[in-house]
């Protein structure tokens, strides 16, 4: 999905215009709450994976705006051990709502794409010391 400015919407005081980077960050939030997500994935093309960094909030969220509504995409990476279906359904429900509450728009669709599985590693003083377990 390509990013599309959306029109103007007149009001008696003037001109509202949300920007399509505001709907990004506002999706790339929204998602990163959610339990089970290690991180946002710019895809395939997108290079290099972040995990849970909040340098980029936009990064692996595209959306498609228009004057009454919006369509969402975003990539991540989900934690080992997460049920994809549930943490799917979570972030979909999750950034609907923030968008919609926050800037009026119908969110049509939200699709979620799994890029990756994160695995917690283990520190090396565990493979050593069994007794010692530290998980970062």
């Amino acid at each position: 999905m390509s990013t599309i400015a959306p029109d103007y919407e007149k009001t008696d005081l003037g001109n509202i215009q949300i920007a399509p980077e505001v709907i990004e960050v506002i999706a790339g939030l929204a998602t990163i709450e959610v339990s089970g997500v290690a991180g946002m994935s710019g895809g395939f093309a997108g290079g290099i994976a972040e995990l849970l960094g909040r340098k980029n909030l936009s990064k692996g969220v595209k959306v498609e705006v228009g004057q009454k509504e919006a369509a969402i995409d975003v990539s991540i990476i989900i934690e080992f051990g997460h049920k994809i279906p549930e943490v799917a359904g979570e972030i979909q429900q999750n950034v609907k709502q923030a968008i919609e509450s926050m800037t009026g728009l119908d969110v049509v669709e939200v699709n979620v794409h799994i890029h990756d599985v994160h695995f917690k590693t283990v520190d090396k003083a565990s493979e050593e010391d069994p007794a010692v377990l530290r998980v970062k």
